[in-house]
């Protein structure tokens, strides 16, 4: 069977909203990189675990919803999604629209994530 990325991008989302974070790492390469306009650049699966940990420390009743999931190339995905959330410690809600283009190696595993906030946090 060949790789999906619309299926690859399904599991990913899918661990992300059950905070599933053994998954969520197993989903990086090591070398991984994450570029934000809300965080920022990660570089690395340690460093992006890190920022997803303290992220969920933050906002752990996050939801998300994907309006569009497509594949942009045989390796690659872009997702176009909605996040609500409230901040554990002040209370202030957090609304987030975006999308990103998620590009895996042939392995499956995530390589590159290039987010764009529509309404930067």
């Amino acid at each position: 069977m060949a790789f999906d990325p619309v299926d690859a991008i399904k599991l990913f989302h899918g661990a992300i909203n059950a905070l599933d974070f053994e998954t969520i790492e197993n989903c990086f390469d090591q070398d991984a990189t994450y570029v934000s306009n809300g965080v920022g650049n990660l570089d690395g699966r340690d460093q992006i675990m890190a920022a997803f940990r303290k992220y969920f420390d933050d906002y752990p009743d996050q939801t998300a919803v994907d309006t569009l999931i497509e594949k942009v190339s045989p390796n690659a995905g872009r997702a176009v999604w909605s996040v609500r959330a409230t901040h554990s410690r002040s209370g202030k809600p957090l609304i987030r629209e975006g999308e990103e283009t998620i590009t895996f190696d042939h392995e499956g595993r995530v390589t590159h994530v290039e987010v764009t906030d529509y309404q930067a946090f």
